[in-house]
């Protein structure tokens, strides 16, 4: 089974032939590198990794790790600290659904209202305009982009 998956303007995209554990880190360095509340990733086995468009952009965030985003639209992909490993940013997939966390890291640091957040009202989206146009990369591979 394979799974793909790219940044938000379509610049990038990967293909992995297969997921390891998935995580959210609440760590400071994970809330800022994504802007939110957790960095939500996947380990992928490198062999198992193919970026098929484009290249990354780094950021050494720390003497350890690099992560590696979009220099086009700033989608943040992946967090790199073993030379065999990546972890993929869940959210980039075209399908997040296929990498649920099944841990969490560095909880000390949990944005304090994190565990609340399943019991706020829901409230319907607001209409933008019917006329309103994305310019997202669809969640599937293309063989052009832009169209």
């Amino acid at each position: 089974m394979s799974f793909s998956g790219g940044c938000q303007c379509g610049a990038i995209r990967f293909k992995v032939e297969s997921l390891g554990r998935a995580s959210i880190c609440h760590c400071r360095m994970c809330q800022k590198a994504t802007g939110n509340f957790v960095g939500p990733f996947v380990t992928v086995r490198n062999e198992h990794l193919a970026w098929t468009r484009g290249a990354l952009k780094h950021f050494q965030s720390s003497n350890k790790v690099r992560r590696g985003f979009c220099a086009n639209c700033g989608t943040p992909l992946t967090y790199e600290i073993d030379p065999d490993t990546t972890e993929l940013s869940i959210g980039a997939f075209d399908d997040p659904a296929c990498a649920p966390p099944v841990y969490q890291l560095q909880v000390r640091t949990k944005v304090p209202y994190f565990d609340g957040l399943p019991s706020l009202p829901e409230r319907p989206l607001t209409s933008v305009g019917d006329d309103m146009a994305s310019y997202q990369h669809p969640d599937h591979d293309t063989d052009k982009w832009p169209p």
